[in-house]
């Protein structure tokens, strides 16, 4: 038999107080919607007593906390459903009995589509008595397999497996110390045994994880918390371990420590498909691992990506620490002539110059390694921005050809009145 369990104040925390009402009678239950949870109650009789009982149990304890509403038990799950959202109070069905307790309940209850209901409506059909007159294959010839089941609810004989929820897990471990650690060897001892708990319970769920929360409670009655984001989903508790080591290393708590806590945000396991002639690139936990030994070297600031910022200042960019994401793939239009296309290569820093002029227009430039007339020039090309700060910026660019076979960029700041060569045309 089962138990439904209807509350039709159904707010967010009464939704979840239903559910742990349920859990104290049943780790197994199926979750229909907010307000309504079914449990099997069959092992319950041994403990409880009949079904009148084991009601008048689970109004209790819903009573406890607040909550109001009807039990539906039946048989068949359906029935139960039906039973707790249609009848107030406690409704117990005896097997056998479904229709003289459902049979009065309108053709609306039944999860019927709209066509469905429609072509019932001009018949006139209007209870569920009424649809379960109705012969079955006259029924599935009309209306289509899906009304016989539909039919089959109607007579309280729809009879289908429990759909139990997902039992939660919980990724989070703490640990109290008997004596204050201030060592970081010791405490590394603690987190490996934590982490090893950690990803086992993710391993069996064939889970993994890209964040990782760390909480020191100290003596002094602060907390010391560290978050630690991975650009891949991993259940590596060794790798955890040697980058919580060296985060530790760069900071170290404040005091010494009382109790650890290590938590996990799960997600799915990342899949890798490696194709038959690609080379194999590093295994992304040595490369973390790398990675983290150069920012503990180099400083977080100093390692990380480029962004490029939302500006039209020229080689505007910034180092994103964290994981690495390569760029979206840009299509790029074809020329209509099939022609070749040039890349530019900057110089870092641009080349300082000097620049000799006729008429404004460039005609000899020298700066370090490049010298040269100029055969050709075009530009020049103004740029400026920023003009509400303090870093404003103003410059022409000009494109120019010298004698010595290259082509190149020069950019003139026009608030320093300083040229340079930014970069060549390859």
């Amino acid at each position: 038999m089962y138990a439904c369990i209807h509350a039709p104040d159904g707010s967010e925390q009464k939704g979840a107080d239903l559910i742990d009402v349920a859990k104290s009678f049943s780790p197994l239950i199926e979750i229909v919607d907010r307000n309504t949870i079914v449990l099997p109650i069959d092992a319950l009789r041994r403990y409880i007593g009949p079904p009148h009982q084991i009601a008048s149990e689970i109004a209790r304890r819903a009573a406890e906390r607040k909550i109001t509403g009807n039990i539906g038990i039946a048989h068949t799950i359906e029935t139960a459903i039906l039973a707790a959202r249609n009848l107030s109070g406690v409704t117990i069905i005896p097997k056998g009995a479904e229709s003289k307790y459902i049979g009065e309940f309108r053709i609306e209850t039944l999860p019927i589509d709209a066509e469905t209901y429609s072509v019932l409506d001009r018949w006139g059909i209007r209870t569920l008595a009424d649809f379960s007159a109705l012969p079955d294959d006259e029924v599935a010839e009309r209306l289509g397999p899906a009304a016989i089941r539909l039919q089959q609810y109607s007579r309280g004989i729809a009879d289908r497996p429990l759909k139990p929820a997902p039992l939660g897990a919980e990724y989070e471990e703490r640990f109290e110390l008997e004596h204050e650690v201030s060592l970081i060897e010791p405490l590394l001892f603690i987190l490996g045994r934590l982490l090893n708990a950690l990803c086992d319970r993710l391993r069996s769920r064939s889970l993994a994880t890209t964040e990782l929360h760390l909480r020191f409670d100290l003596a002094n009655r602060s907390a010391h918390d560290r978050t630690l984001q991975f650009p891949f989903a991993t259940r590596d508790s060794k790798m955890m371990l040697k980058l919580l080591q060296l985060d530790l290393e760069a900071h170290p708590p404040a005091g010494a420590v009382v109790a650890v806590m290590v938590s996990l945000t799960p997600v799915k396991s990342r899949v890798l498909q490696n194709g038959l002639y690609t080379p194999l690139a590093p295994e992304p936990e040595k490369l973390e691992l790398t990675l983290a030994k150069i920012r503990s070297l180099a400083g977080e600031e100093n390692v990380g990506s480029p962004q490029l910022l939302n500006t039209h200042r020229p080689g505007a960019w910034k180092m994103r620490s964290g994981a690495m994401v390569a760029p979206a793939a840009a299509s790029v239009p074809c020329s209509r002539g099939g022609g070749q296309r040039i890349g530019f290569r900057y110089f870092s820093p641009p080349a300082r110059a000097r620049v000799e002029l006729d008429n404004g227009v460039p005609r000899r430039v020298f700066a370090k390694r490049i010298s040269g007339d100029v055969i050709q020039a075009a530009g020049p090309w103004r740029t400026s921005g920023d003009w509400w700060t303090n870093e404003s910026w103003d410059r022409d660019d000009w494109d120019v050809a010298l004698s010595d076979g290259g082509i190149y960029r020069l950019v003139v700041e026009r608030r320093m009145d300083a040229w340079f060569v930014e970069g060549a045309y390859d």
